[in-house]
């Protein structure tokens, strides 16, 4: 295993991925974990992340300088490279100008870190600092235009620093750098792999539920429906599956859920139509985060209530959740050092259901996800859906939620998406949808004046959701879509493209 401890970057989750990719296990940590701590998980190596701050503020957050005593290897990545040099003596300082994006930097002296590279190659770097003085020992490995130490290295104590961030698809040879490190520097052991792993999962449910009945909320996505397939393998009839319908989820989705778990022949389960108290916790708020919160609170009212009443019954010893390992790790809360983006819509339920906690996809990442409800038997229209968030609806529609406004957007959403599947753009695009602004244009409908909605519709394509480029879609279908949406659905007059990258934006409007 490589422990990644985390400085509060929002690229951590992309170096597990690459370490994973790999074939080696990856652990997110707390920058300040004791020696002790580390020392029981027994880990090969240990990478130091990025972060938003910088080593010469008072404070900064930094490891405990015993813990290079561990005699293990170490990476540190642009704020952990600068770390690095911080403790162990070097310099850092802040030119006047900062390195954003694509750059070049030129490899020198022969080092496993480099193994296998040119002497030239093309980096991603997101930094204000840099280090100036390398610290005793350590041997400047990679130099740049605007940036004299890009890399370092002490080969004797087999502790290495890249200001760079090889872990982003932007650094082109990225994944050999950090492969050399997790298999050259580190010598760790090819032992993480999905397939074969729904046996061993379903063992394990067995194992730990007994005869026991077991309760799963479930939403319609991959990650509780993949669960859902596993359990109902695992249990059989002691699954009991609750479906919240908050009012906000696609058009026809809940008959769709519907069917999906019927083919899934799961027996016990229940839709719980809650659309009328989800619009009234909603009346009035627009602020993106309040409106996250009051979902979710509502959420967790609604699922308790239900539970207490299964209770009543099936005598519920047990309670799953689709918790993946990316959920788990911002749950816990590694650094408070992370600048924060919006809060995240999985809640932990009450500890009053007095129901013991099961979540056996916790170390798995989304794609892994897809690759075992493949494995389980799921077919590739439900485990390759676009990302749905959460909150539903309510995050594309901007300003207060309404009625109107949800009819408004769910039939707009439909035409979009059955015209991209149409043309076979879907498979092509990481997540599409249409978004409703929170502002109305005129128009001009027949002979008549409008006044009405605009509809925003997005599509992008990554690899991982940290950077996102625009979908390119041909003119002709573009014009098709928005045609029908103006023509079709009552209140909307105009639809535009969305063509902005991640960053500056996100992915979803709020």
């Amino acid at each position: 295993m490589i422990a990644i401890l985390n400085f509060g970057s929002q690229y951590n989750h992309l170096i597990a991925r690459r370490i994973r990719e790999a074939g080696a296990a990856a652990e997110i940590l707390p920058y300040n974990i004791s020696n002790g701590e580390l020392r029981k998980l027994k880990p090969k190596g240990i990478i130091f992340s990025g972060g938003p701050k910088s080593v010469n503020d008072k404070n900064f957050p930094a490891p405990n300088r015993e813990i290079f005593k561990l005699h293990l290897p170490v990476l540190g990545i642009c704020y952990g490279h600068q770390v690095i040099a911080k403790l162990l003596g070097g310099k850092i300082e802040t030119p006047k100008i900062g390195r954003f994006g694509k750059e070049y930097v030129f490899v020198k002296n022969h080092n496993p870190l480099f193994c296998g590279l040119s002497s030239k190659q093309k980096v991603w770097f997101s930094n204000n600092d840099i280090v100036t003085r390398l610290p005793k020992g350590f041997k400047n490995i990679a130099t740049n235009h605007s940036c004299p130490h890009a890399a370092m290295a002490n080969n004797k104590a087999r502790i290495y620093g890249v200001q760079f961030h090889p872990e982003v698809i932007h650094t082109e040879n990225g994944k050999k750098i950090i492969s050399n490190f997790v298999y050259k520097i580190c010598q760790a052991e090819k032992n993480q792999e999905v397939k074969g792993l729904s046996g061993k999962l379903i063992s394990e449910v067995q194992k730990e539920v007994g005869e026991n009945n077991i309760l799963l909320g479930v939403s319609g996505g991959v990650d509780s429906t993949v669960l859902a397939a596993l359990l109902h393998k695992a249990c059989g009839n002691k699954l009991y599956c609750v479906f919240v319908d908050h009012g906000l989820m696609r058009k026809n989705e809940v008959i769709e859920i519907k069917n999906i778990f019927k083919k899934l022949k799961v027996k016990n389960f229940k839709i719980v139509d809650a659309q009328s108290l989800f619009l009234n916790k909603l009346k009035g708020v627009s602020d993106p985060e309040k409106k996250r919160k009051a979902i979710g609170h509502t959420f967790i009212e609604v699922f308790e209530a239900q539970a207490k009443q299964l209770a009543k019954n099936a005598h519920i010893g047990y309670l799953a959740q689709g918790t993946i390992y990316p959920d788990r790790i911002e749950s816990a809360k590694a650094t408070n050092k992370a600048d924060k983006i919006k809060s995240h819509h999985n809640l932990t339920l009450p500890k009053k259901l007095n129901l013991t906690l099961v979540e056996p996809l916790r170390d798995l990442y989304k794609d892994e996800v897809r690759e075992l409800g493949l494995e389980l038997g799921l077919p590739k229209e439900i485990i390759y859906r676009h990302p749905f968030p959460g909150p539903g609806l309510a995050v594309r529609i901007l300003g207060e939620i309404t009625g109107e406004k949800i009819k408004i957007l769910q039939a707009a959403d439909d035409i979009y998406i059955s015209e991209i599947k149409k043309s076979k753009d879907y498979g092509k695009i990481s997540q599409a949808f249409a978004a409703l602004l929170p502002v109305k244009s005129v128009g001009v409908m027949g002979d008549m004046r409008t006044y009405s909605y605009i509809i925003s519709l997005r599509a992008v394509t990554t690899e991982d959701f940290m950077t996102c480029d625009w979908y390119h879609f041909g003119y002709e279908l573009l014009r098709k879509i928005s045609s029908r949406i103006v023509n079709e659905v009552k209140g909307v007059n105009r639809v535009v493209y969305d063509i902005t990258q991640k960053p500056p934006a996100t992915v979803e409007y709020e």
